[in-house]
């Protein structure tokens, strides 16, 4: 596994967002199910993560396959919002210090979308609402 990943398990695992800011390169870039642009820059990135830990963060969130090669990784996963069934995959590339520079999450069906469309939105309105993008 390489260290971007088992980092990022370890936020994950430890429910401390805040040591995203060691994991996330300064020129970073999130690419989200929702959003039509990339997020580009660290502090974008770490406010779409944060979200997305918040929102999908739940006792039902699990990881049930991983891709991992050099720095490039792909990491499905499954939970539960609000009772609506969420399937998807984060793409992920870090670079050789260990810091993730891509963060691509696809997700699936229509009605997840839907649900997390309505949910990130109320939570980056939440944590930043100067800076979500729409």
């Amino acid at each position: 596994m390489n260290k971007a990943v088992e980092t990022w398990h370890s936020i994950l695992e430890s429910r401390d967002v805040t040591r995203l800011s060691e994991l996330i390169a300064d020129d970073a870039v999130f690419h989200s199910p929702i959003v039509h642009t990339p997020q580009k820059g660290k502090d974008l990135v770490i406010l779409y993560l944060t979200g997305a830990f918040h929102v999908l963060s739940s006792d039902s969130f699990q990881y049930v396959r991983e891709v991992v090669a050099d720095n490039e990784a792909v990491l499905e996963f499954e939970c539960d919002v609000d009772g609506i069934h969420v399937n998807g995959v984060d793409l992920i590339r870090s670079n050789d210090a260990g810091q993730i520079v891509d963060f691509k999450v696809l997700i699936r069906p229509l009605k997840a979308v839907n649900k997390l469309h309505e949910k990130m939105g109320q939570m980056l309105e939440e944590l930043a609402p100067n800076k979500a993008a729409s």
